[in-house]
């Protein structure tokens, strides 16, 4: 895809920056190198390779979900500072009618 000046300098009004006559020319040629980058890649054999999320195949270290600090105790001593409560659970005034 070849851009001309005039796309740049639309596409510089659209982003609303400001370029003079040498940086317009300079963004051209860096626009023309990375259209021209792109169209390389789409040139590559993809067929058959999965996509991935991450260069490294790395997982993420889980751990067990379970209470470690206290559990009712500490929930209670939490609940007992609340202006109201019921069934373990916080009270909230209603926000949506």
């Amino acid at each position: 895809m070849a851009f001309t000046p005039e796309d740049v300098q639309r596409l510089a009004k659209l982003a609303r920056i400001e370029l003079d006559s040498t940086q317009v020319n300079a963004t051209l040629g860096h626009l023309d190198n990375i259209f021209g980058m792109i169209a390389d890649m789409r040139q590559v054999n993809t067929e058959g390779i999965a996509p991935m999320a991450h260069a490294c195949d790395v997982g993420q270290r889980l751990r067990d979900d379970t209470v470690t600090d206290g559990s009712i105790e500490q929930r209670d001593r939490c609940l007992a500072l609340a202006p109201e409560s019921e069934a373990g659970l916080y009270l909230v005034p209603k926000v949506i009618e």
